[in-house]
């Protein structure tokens, strides 16, 4: 039953904005969870929310307007600076493939939408950068992590370095 608790949590800190698949799959790999179920839990948990955001964009727009009013100017503010340079620069498909590590995908969605993105455009730009990421993230993480701790015999990278 804990197994399945821990699949529910990667789930969680997948749709969870900043965590991400860049985050939390390699994270539940290096817990000791499995490669290949941990990024397609993580990878629906992002897209599952990222979806939504998109599905529910004229009232997503007016929450981070009324947040905005709230806190005032802050840290969002040089991120969407830095989106919106990597908006005209390279448009839609970089902003969506740059966006989980400058914004993250979320406030990139958000922000692409701002920009003027069509909803069909951010949502298929998002889910390419989604599915890429989590290929990456997922293969770098299953082979980084059995170099670093090589589970099998003891002899990885960090083991060998502690003992």
């Amino acid at each position: 039953m804990n197994t399945y608790l821990a699949y529910i949590v990667v789930f969680l800190l997948g749709a969870t904005p900043f965590f991400e698949v860049v985050v939390v799959i390699p994270i539940g790999i290096a817990a000791g969870l499995q490669a290949i179920p941990v990024t397609l839990v993580a990878f629906a948990g992002n897209m599952a929310t990222i979806l939504i955001l998109i599905a529910l964009t004229d009232q997503t727009k007016r929450w981070l307007e009324r947040r905005k009013e709230k806190k005032g100017k802050g840290n969002s503010e040089k991120k969407q600076r830095r989106a919106a340079f990597v908006w005209k620069k390279y448009g839609l498909p970089g902003l969506a493939l740059v966006a989980p590590f400058i914004t993250g995908s979320h406030l990139g969605a958000v922000l692409a939408m701002s920009f003027g993105g069509t909803k069909r455009q951010i949502s298929f730009w998002m889910t390419i950068s989604i599915v890429a990421w989590t290929i990456i993230m997922g293969v770098a993480s299953h082979y980084g992590i059995d170099y670093v701790f090589d589970r099998t015999n003891s002899n990885g990278f960090l083991t060998n370095l502690l003992d």
